[in-house]
């Protein structure tokens, strides 16, 4: 149902105008002969298969959702999945930006991260099969032995097998300290774990022929709380020496989660009854190694929402156009119908724009993360690799909260224009609303990310990391702030980053006082600090804008029309929001739990 175009020109002007990465690229020996023309095609390429493959398994996905087989304990997927995957790995496309020493492509992240904006668009329940596998590779290639890396990741760059994590526990939730999964040594390098993992996205599926679980589990003498969790590779099929598989592994599905979005991907309940497993890194490290892979799902959370706001904003607007309803409040703009499109009326407008603004600040964010990422990985320079590393430290929190947030916000405003309409599955706007919520909560709700952001990425460092990305939005500030076509821009750029300063500032030291300070603060301050960045990349594609608005390219109007809604009618939030974190705690803590 509806309809997908992927933003490729959108795309193209954040990497090529805004973020310039073949200049970038040059400085990266591992991407030196990535030019426009070979990023320009990989988004060709990836648009056609979202659009024509994925995008019209999305409503039926949902419709049909997963299929459990109690006696097997296996799942089915919905129809055409299984053959989508097999294009999607026939194509190539799993290897895009994986090492080529294991069989990838060894193309850039950033690049990758413009493709995965498009599965997520085009079918967000499908693209968490493959989507998990990243993470897992980056976790393996980082914190595996020689054997593990070479047993396992041939098969994930290639996609013919897949990758979870298995964190959480029933009882524990976000509390990983608490989990209870025990790991027993054999004596010949090998472990037998047992226990039992909820949420586990992808645990069971018939897309790929086997499925490699990396679980966190204690060992004997583990010592409490998170301090004793280590990471163990569990293959639902043992390999054999040559790499085929061998017997069937010991972790079965137990059931999948009837839930409220997310159909066509399976939400496993998975049972481990003395399954082999191979230790990760260092015992009782577990939850260090894992963070490679969680830091990795948290970003593509964030593109799974970037994703969901462009394609509900996309349908919108082509409803708004078609859909007549009333006339203009100014007179009759199609006096030629009964009635006028539902795009003349102001607040449908605003609805538009609303989503419109946060699909094009996310993929500005997202995207400037992943070039960090590349830099990260890949700069000959330490400092510079130390400095990008910082970078994507303090934003992923935003990626995956903020953005969201905003995803929520959004696709639930472009379900808004439909009406009553937009309540009615047929329609596949409602769907888009139910996947944005989960977003929200998995991989580490936004809450913890808030709190992660304050409490470990700015006030554990005395705010270092926050004050460096600062100095570069004070720079822009200063270089433009005597252009007064910028003013509308840099004026409230500039205040925001002062307030930001004093705010952290003032929470830090009500901190000392009482820790609670900093659970009350975070959820305002981390939108607060979203703000700041979207803002912050706002003001420079708008300063590209405007050198470009008389081009016969009307991108570019569109684009300065963007940034001054923007600045219009969603950065206002921060006043609202400062005012809720510097509120402190009493007003949350002061009633007594029997009260409520």
């Amino acid at each position: 149902m509806g309809q997908y175009v992927a933003p490729i020109r959108d795309m193209q002007f954040v990497l090529h105008e805004f973020l310039n990465v073949t200049e970038e690229f040059k400085s990266l020996p591992a991407y030196q002969e990535i030019d426009t023309d070979i990023i320009n095609q990989v988004l060709e390429e990836g648009a056609k298969f979202t659009q024509e493959v994925l995008f019209p398994l999305n409503h039926p996905g949902d419709r049909e959702g997963c299929h459990f087989d109690a006696a097997t304990k296996t799942v089915t997927t919905p129809k055409g999945f299984k053959e989508a995957y097999k294009q999607y790995v026939e194509g190539g496309w799993a290897a895009l930006a994986c090492d080529p020493e294991y069989g990838g492509q060894g193309l850039p992240v950033s690049l990758n991260n413009s493709f995965y904006e498009m599965l997520n668009s085009a079918n967000q329940a499908w693209t968490m099969y493959p989507g998990l596998s990243h993470g897992a590779y980056e976790c393996l290639k980082e914190h595996g032995t020689d054997e593990q890396k070479r047993f396992y990741l041939p098969k994930l760059v290639s996609g013919e097998w897949t990758g979870t994590m298995c964190l959480t526990e029933a009882h524990c939730g976000t509390d990983l300290g608490m989990l209870r999964s025990k790991a027993e040594p054999q004596g010949d390098g090998s472990y037998k774990i047992s226990g039992s993992k909820i949420f586990i996205s992808a645990g069971e599926h018939d897309c790929a022929e086997n499925i490699i679980h990396l679980v966190l589990a204690r060992l004997p003498d583990a010592p409490e709380g998170s301090k004793g969790i280590s990471l163990f590779l569990v293959p639902k099929f043992l390999p054999n020496a040559d790499g085929s598989l061998g017997e069937r592994n010991p972790i079965f599905c137990g059931a999948i989660e009837e839930k409220m979005g997310i159909h066509g991907n399976a939400t496993c309940q998975m049972n481990l009854d003395g399954a082999v497993g191979t230790l990760i890194g260092q015992p009782h490290k577990g939850l260090n190694a894992m963070f490679v892979f969680m830091n990795a799902a948290r970003l593509g959370v964030g593109m799974q929402s970037l994703g969901l706001t462009e394609v509900a904003y996309q349908n919108a607007l082509v409803y708004a156009k078609d859909r007549i309803q009333m006339r203009s409040l100014s007179g009759p703009k199609a006096p030629d119908k009964p009635a006028d499109p539902i795009i003349v009326h102001p607040d449908v407008r605003r609805m538009l724009l609303t989503a419109k603004a946060y699909a094009e600040g996310a993929r500005a964010v997202c995207s400037y993360v992943a070039l960090q990422i590349d830099r990260e990985l890949n700069h000959p320079d330490e400092e510079v690799r130390k400095q990008a590393a910082g970078e994507v430290a303090l934003l992923t929190p935003i990626v995956k909260a903020f953005i969201t947030d905003n995803g929520w916000i959004a696709t639930s405003e472009a379900m808004q224009v439909y009406g009553g309409h937009g309540y009615i599955s047929e329609w596949g706007m409602e769907q888009y609303v139910r996947d944005a919520r989960i977003n929200m909560i998995y991989e580490g709700t936004n809450t913890i990310q808030s709190l992660d952001l304050l409490g470990r990425k700015i006030l554990m460092d005395n705010g270092a990391k926050l004050r460096a990305f600062g100095e570069k939005i004070k720079s822009f500030v200063e270089e433009n702030g005597l252009d007064e076509s910028m003013s509308e821009f840099v004026t409230p750029l500039g205040e925001l980053g002062e307030k930001v300063g004093k705010l952290t500032m003032e929470i830090g030291m009500k901190a000392f006082a009482n820790q609670d300070e900093v659970g009350a603060a975070a959820v305002p301050y981390l939108r607060v600090v979203g703000h700041l960045v979207f803002s912050y990349f706002f003001a420079q594609m708008a300063k590209i804008a405007l050198a470009k608005k008389d081009a016969d390219d009307k991108f570019y109007e569109s684009k300065l029309a963007t940034a001054r809604f923007y600045f219009a009618r969603l950065y206002p939030e921060t006043a609202m929001l400062i005012r809720q974190a510097r509120s402190g705690s009493a007003n949350l803590m002061a009633l007594d739990a029997d009260l409520f």
